[in-house]
Order: C-alpha cells, then sequence, then structure tokens
C-alpha cells in the first residue's frame, strides 16, 4: 500500500484516490465507475473473443466455450419498442454465429421492465447474485488454511484440469468450458489471469480464479468453489484474501465479484460492498 499523502489546502480530492484512508466509498460512485470501465468500455477477455458497441449494447463475441453475452446496455426508459428491437437484433446476431448467449442484467438497467421483456424474447432467467466491490489492499492478508492445505498457482493443464475438477464436484455443473477459457487465457496472456488451488494432500478441494483488467480499478474473482466436506473451514476467505493480495499488488485498486446468498455474509465481514444485483438471461440457440 502506498503511504498516505496530505492534500494540499485546495486540492480536489479524487473519491478513488488509493492514497486516501480506506473508509466505505459510496456505492453508487463505486457502481458507475464499474459500469464504466468494464461494462461500457470493456476489453476481450481470451484470444478468439471481440467486444463491440452497436447502437446501445455492448456485446462479446467469441468461440462457444468462451462466455457470449450482452455485457451493457444504455436503452432508453420511455422507449418500450426501441428496447424489444435492441434484444430482438441481439438474439439475431448470435443466432446467426450459432451461439447461445448471456444477457447480464443489473438492477438499475434501463428500461425498468427489461428482464420481462428478455423472458417474453425467450430468455431464461438464472439465479439472481449480488455485484460487491472492495479495496483489494484493505483485505486481510493472511487468513490462515486448515491444517494440510497448501495453496498451488495453476501454471498448467494438469492445475487447469484440478480446477475444473473443483468446478464440477462444487456446483454440480460441467467444469470443461471453465477449464478450456482457463487454457485460453493462461496460453494468450498469463498476466491477465491467476488462478489458484488449494489442495488437501494432494487432492484438489477448492478452486477460484483472478481476472486482471489492465488500464481499469477493477480485478475479479471468479469461480470460487469448495468441494462438499470442506465447506465452512475458511477455504473461501482464504481464496478471497490470496487473489485481493495479487490484485492490489499488480495495481488495481479493487476487487469484485457476483456473489451468491452463500458467500455475501462471508464477503459483508470482509468488508465488501454492495453495489448492485445481477441476473443473468441466456438464450439458448
Amino acid at each position: 500500500m502506498e503511504p498516505r499523502h496530505p492534500h494540499a489546502p485546495h486540492e480536489p480530492r479524487d473519491p478513488y484516490d488509493p492514497r486516501a484512508p480506506h473508509e466505505p466509498r459510496d456505492p453508487h460512485e463505486l457502481r458507475d465507475l464499474y459500469d464504466r470501465q468494464l461494462r461500457r468500455e470493456a476489453r476481450p477477455d481470451g484470444p478468439g473473443s471481440r467486444v463491440e458497441r452497436v447502437g446501445d449494447v455492448v456485446r462479446a463475441t467469441g468461440p462457444a466455450h468462451a462466455w457470449n453475452g450482452v455485457l451493457w446496455s444504455g436503452l432508453d426508459a420511455h422507449d418500450t419498442a426501441g428496447a424489444d428491437a435492441a434484444v430482438a437484433a441481439q438474439i439475431d446476431h448470435y443466432r446467426a454465429a450459432g451461439l447461445s448467449f448471456e444477457w447480464k442484467l443489473y438492477g438499475h438497467d434501463a428500461p425498468a421492465d427489461l428482464g420481462d421483456r428478455l423472458r417474453a424474447a425467450g430468455f431464461t432467467a438464472g439465479e439472481p447474485e449480488t455485484l460487491m466491490a472492495a479495496e483489494a489492499a484493505a483485505l486481510p492478508r493472511d487468513v490462515p488454511l486448515p491444517e494440510g492445505v497448501e495453496l498451488r498457482a495453476v501454471t498448467d493443464e494438469a492445475g487447469v484440469r484440478q480446477v475444473a475438477e473443483v468446478h464440477a464436484r462444487a456446483f454440480g455443473t460441467d467444469g470443461a468450458p471453465i477449464g478450456r477459457r482457463l487454457l485460453d487465457q493462461l496460453a494468450a496472456d498469463p498476466g491477465a489471469v491467476a488462478a489458484v488451488v488449494a489442495l488437501a494432500d494432494g487432492e484438489p478441494v477448492s478452486a477460484a480464479r483472478l481476472e486482471l483488467h489492465p488500464g481499469t480499478d477493477f480485478a475479479g474473482l471468479w469461480g470460487g468453489g469448495t468441494v462438499e466436506g470442506w465447506r465452512g473451514r475458511g477455504l473461501y476467505r482464504a481464496l478471497v484474501s490470496h487473489r485481493a493480495r495479487i490484485a492490489a499488488d499488480r495495481g488495481h485498486r479493487y476487487v469484485q465479484v457476483d456473489a451468491a446468498p452463500t458467500s455475501r455474509p462471508i464477503l459483508r465481514r470482509l468488508g465488501f460492498l454492495e453495489l448492485a444485483t445481477t441476473t443473468p438471461y441466456t438464450y439458448e440457440v
């Protein structure tokens, strides 16, 4: 952490100055910063992917195993016909590419009934999550691990297989797409992602990854999962702390996470602020 420096008497203070004391930030200001840097000005997150702005929509398109979908929309709250046309245009785009996709809808996005319009167009709503963020350097740096557990950085195919295994066991879903995406990221730009696996006597029992966004204030916490039998023993907190330390050391001011209801209380206790709700709406082609 940089030392604090006094500001000149009449110098305007940047609310996101990392030299400032770690006082709580205004969640709306932090949400606006997130919207601008990671949604409206989003960049591709892997090889073969592209981000483009078409009208009032920012979308990502890439290989089938990549994340494909709408990152941001600035639709007119009063132009419902325009909103329906924008939704239809995205369906046409991804259908032409043969790709299922996600419309990542946030609670403050307009129009207020956009979720209903997505469902009417054939989307399926997933479980709502909470966008949360915290100052990376302010989070605990040394959370103890359970006895016999060690953390290992994921840098090769063997480590990626362990991450995919944990994902499948922890969430009950196919871990292969996560593994392929992580392999792509490590091969194309290893400095943009940091994955870690927790091993108990050589067995992978928890895993997570950190996605770094060069040129932004944010790094994203993703995929934090722990297999049954190892939950409730501090591994989730330890992996948050481990990744936050990497984010801070690499110059990112904040870490953000889409938190499930089970994770929110842990993250609140660590100092995360709730910025918005977010719901995935998926469209299958």
